[in-house]
């Protein structure tokens, strides 16, 4: 068995990973999707993007890169959404300080 071979640049990570993110949070948002179908939705976007656009014509390396698009929105917005509670509730820690002190 021959593994495919996966031709992708530093294009398709940085368009399509925030292409996902940005779709998921909008239709989250506007169909009050539940939280435990979000990883799904964005497998699945980013399974389209990668078979119909970034690997069109090789379904192997569109599947194979289309789980990663998918998963590193997943950990793009987990990530980033950790940081801003984290940051948050610095300012919160800090400002409580000074009007203590």
């Amino acid at each position: 068995m021959n593994f495919p071979t996966i031709h992708t640049n530093f294009w398709d990570a940085v368009i399509a990973i925030p292409i996902i993110v940005i779709i998921v949070q909008i239709l989250k948002v506007r169909f009050k999707i539940p939280k435990k179908y979000i990883p799904t939705m964005a497998n699945a976007f980013g399974l389209i993007i990668s078979i119909f656009i970034s690997h069109k014509g090789n379904l192997a390396a569109g599947v194979f890169m289309g789980f990663f698009y998918g998963a590193a929105a997943v950990g793009t917005y987990a990530s980033l959404k950790t940081s801003i509670i984290a940051f948050v509730e610095y300012l919160s820690t800090k400002k409580k300080k000074q009007s203590s002190a």
